[in-house]
C-alpha cells in the first residue's frame, strides 16, 4: 500500500507516519520509484505499537526507540527477547542509596519472591527494574508505617501470577515470535490502566458493600 492508504488504514496522519519514518519508529517502506515507497501489514502492526508507546504510554520517542530496538533484537532467545522488550519500558528509578528502609525491603522483597518460588526473579535481583520499583515501594510503605511485611504484600503477589499467565496467554494467541513481542509489550502499556480502573472499581464496590447506608 502507499502511504496514503497506510494513513488509511492505520488512522495515523500522513505527517505523523512520516515522523515516525524520520525518528526511525517505523521502518522504511519499499522503494517503489524513487519518489514513492510501498508499505504493508508489518507497518501497520508497528504502527499500533508505537502509538501505543508514544500516543498511550505517553513515552519519549528515545525510549520508544530504545523498546523497539529489543523488539527487534533477534539475536536473542524468545524469552530473553520479551523481557528486553518490556524492560526497556520506562521504569521508575532503582533505590539510589542504602538506607535502612530500603536494606529491610530488599529482605521483603527477597523473602517474598522464595515465599512465591520466583527463583528467576530471585536470580535476576537488582538486575530487574521492576524488582528494583518493588524495593522502593516497600520502603516508602515502611517509612510511613504502612503495612509492608511478606504476608501483607503475598496476596497482591499470587494475583499478579495469575494475570501474568492471563497476560502470557493473549499473548501466544498470535502466530509470530515479532508479533508476539510486539503484543506483549503493547498489551504492558495498554492493560496497566485497565488494571489500576478496574482496582478503584473494585474498592468503591467493596466499600460500598462493608460501609454504605444500606450495608447495615
Amino acid at each position: 500500500m502507499r502511504l496514503a492508504e497506510l494513513s488509511e488504514r492505520s488512522g495515523v496522519p500522513t505527517a505523523t507516519i512520516k515522523y515516525y519514518l524520520r525518528e526511525r519508529l517505523l521502518p522504511p517502506g519499499e522503494r517503489a520509484t524513487t519518489t514513492k515507497a510501498e508499505y504493508g501489514d508489518t507497518h501497520l502492526r508497528r504502527l499500533r505499537l508505537v502509538r501505543a508507546l508514544v500516543q498511550v504510554g505517553k513515552m519519549p520517542v528515545a525510549a520508544a526507540r530504545e523498546v523497539l530496538a529489543a523488539v527487534e533484537d533477534e539475536s536473542l532467545d524468545h524469552h530473553m527477547r520479551l523481557g528486553a522488550a518490556v524492560w526497556a519500558l520506562p521504569h521508575d528509578p532503582a533505590p539510589t542509596e542504602e538506607t535502612p528502609e530500603i536494606t529491610a525491603a530488599r529482605g521483603t522483597a527477597d523473602e517474598l519472591l522464595r515465599r512465591l518460588g520466583w527463583q528467576y526473579g530471585l536470580e535476576l535481583g537488582p538486575v530487574s527494574p521492576a524488582y528494583g520499583m518493588l524495593v522502593n515501594a516497600l520502603a516508602a510503605l515502611a517509612r510511613l508505617s504502612y503495612p509492608h511485611t511478606v504476608e501483607n504484600v503475598l496476596p497482591y503477589a499470587r494475583i499478579a501470577g495469575e494475570l501474568a499467565a492471563a497476560d502470557l496467554d493473549l499473548v501466544e494467541k498470535y502466530e509470530t515470535p515479532a508479533e508476539q513481542v510486539e503484543a506483549a509489550v503493547a498489551l504492558t502499556v495498554l492493560l496497566e490502566p485497565v488494571l489500576l480502573s478496574l482496582r478503584r472499581l473494585a474498592e468503591a464496590e467493596e466499600s460500598h458493600r462493608r460501609f454504605g447506608a444500606d450495608s447495615s
